[in-house]
């Protein structure tokens, strides 16, 4: 009796558990439940490398991890499809274009000085590239731009001299054709890279004293510190800039004072400022703290799944949960009778505790995953079923309702752990070889086979012993039609 009582009180007290956890920890829902975007990526060869292998794949894969994680985006799922494509699922990012453009890019960060004699042509093209900008800026802001635009003789000199043909259809597209072509000169003004992201070891952000503007902080191993201090030294106290450079597009230019003649900038540490807004800052962060990309990646398809139907997903999904769980439980009730209560209870409890459990761990439950849940349900009602046919059989023999629950469920057990241990193997080869929405069905299936263990052989067979402590459930015919009993016992 008084072992009883202590398996009573550890599902009463596991009960209560459970739902504290699902109050205090909401389930993650994931993209089909709760709307959001997802991107196929391909890696692309480059240089030297002209098919992906598996450790390139990874390899890429690993930087775009850390972007992911960066961006804070919950409960994202990356993963390989075939032998040069990536899937990202961002829950609840209805916008992708930016995490495109981060995630996109090669992110590959450069330090360049100046290239000597160029001071001339450098001053005359960042003058050029802030009066286009400015002019971009004001048709962005309004439509009237007659106070912000440049003489279109002007701008055909321009074009003429930086090579353009002018073929753009409207203004706007010829300055940013021209923006674009005056980047790509400013880039030329600069020598080849003498540092790199790979020496870099931390980026931040912070916002500008005295401005509503944002800068990049950076942190550099020792050797990258040393090579940023040559470099500030090469050009401290000239008309030479030091040029950052962003997979092959200038982010800032900053002159090196002559203090810094003797030794440069040491430290190991610099400051990009661009007039970044926040955004823009933190999307560079985020770039530069993931690492660049080993090899470039196209972005093949990005597809959108708005909130509504994901909640219309949920909606199905409760309903079909609940039409399986009412109709198991009238089966139960019509062929077990009491017996069959008590299951319906103890189905209560699984679900409870199986819900409880992808709060905790977590898991991200998917329209796969509520199907392995629903099937989870079904492997739970089959142990029950073992275990109340054997009470039947005891019960036609002749034997008593106590000694007949307790055969029932010891003659049952054998049965009933083959069963869940040949479904878990099943679960467990899903899980590892499956990707994506395989992985999602088999996580979830092998949890409530697991739970459906401890609720058939412990939460079935105390709330049984419980109920049979009352004299008046005490009765065969609360299991078996009077008809089937033998006639001592009916």
């Amino acid at each position: 009796m008084a072992r009883q009582q202590g398996w009573f009180a550890l599902i009463l007290a596991l009960t209560i558990a459970a739902a504290s956890v699902l109050t205090s920890f909401p389930l993650q829902l994931g993209l089909d439940l709760r709307g959001g975007s997802q991107l196929t990526l391909e890696v692309q060869p480059a240089g030297a490398i002209t098919a992906i292998k598996p450790e390139q794949l990874d390899a890429v894969k690993l930087v775009l991890e850390r972007r992911v994680n960066g961006l804070g985006v919950a409960e994202s799922t990356l993963q390989t499809v075939g032998d040069d494509q990536l899937l990202l699922q961002l829950p609840g990012v209805t916008d992708p274009s930016r995490a495109a453009r981060v995630l996109g890019s090669t992110a590959l960060l450069e330090f360049r000085a100046q290239k000597p004699g160029t001071e001339e042509e450098m001053r005359s093209l960042l003058q050029l590239r802030a009066q286009l900008r400015s002019v971009l800026a004001a048709k962005a802001e309004s439509s009237e731009t007659d106070d912000a635009s440049i003489d279109s003789e002007e701008l055909a000199k321009v074009q003429e001299a930086l090579g353009l043909d002018g073929s753009a259809s409207s203004e706007k597209e010829q300055l940013e054709q021209l923006l674009e072509r005056t980047n790509a000169e400013i880039v030329d003004r600069f020598e080849p890279a003498a540092l790199t992201g790979k020496d870099l070891v931390t980026a931040g952000r912070q916002q500008r004293q005295n401005s509503t503007g944002w800068e990049v902080t950076l942190g550099f191993n020792a050797e990258g510190g040393d090579r940023f201090a040559k470099l500030t030294q090469s050009i401290a106290g000239t008309d030479r800039l030091l040029g950052i450079v962003l997979d092959g597009r200038p982010i800032s230019e900053a002159s090196v004072g002559p203090e810094f003649k003797a030794a440069g900038i040491a430290g190991g540490a610099a400051t990009i400022t661009g007039n970044f807004t926040a955004e823009e800052a933190r999307d560079l962060e985020v770039q530069l703290r993931g690492g660049s990309l080993p090899l470039p990646v196209e972005i093949l398809e990005v597809r959108t799944i708005g909130p509504t139907l994901g909640a219309e997903n949920v909606r199905r999904s409760l309903i079909a949960a609940l039409s399986g769980l009412l109709l198991v439980g009238v089966f139960m009730v019509v062929t077990y009778r009491l017996a069959g209560l008590v299951a319906v209870m103890a189905l209560g409890l699984y679900a409870l505790f199986n819900l409880a459990a992808y709060a905790l761990i977590p898991v991200t439950l998917t329209l796969p995953g509520i199907a392995g849940f629903i099937l989870s349900i079904g492997m739970a009602v089959d142990a029950n079923v073992l275990i109340f046919e054997r009470i039947k059989d005891e019960l036609r023999r002749g034997n008593t309702l106590i000694r007949s629950i307790d055969n029932g469920f010891k003659e049952a057990v054998s049965s009933i752990l083959d069963g869940h241990i040949t479904t878990l193997i099943s679960c467990g080869a899903l899980f590892f070889l499956g990707t994506g929405l395989v992985k999602g069905f088999a996580a979830t299936l092998g949890i409530g086979v697991v739970l459906s263990l401890f609720t058939a052989l412990t939460c079935t067979r105390t709330l049984l012993r419980f109920l049979m402590s009352y004299q008046g459930l005490r009765k065969p015919t609360n299991f078996l039609p009077a008809g089937q009993l033998p006639t001592s016992a009916a």
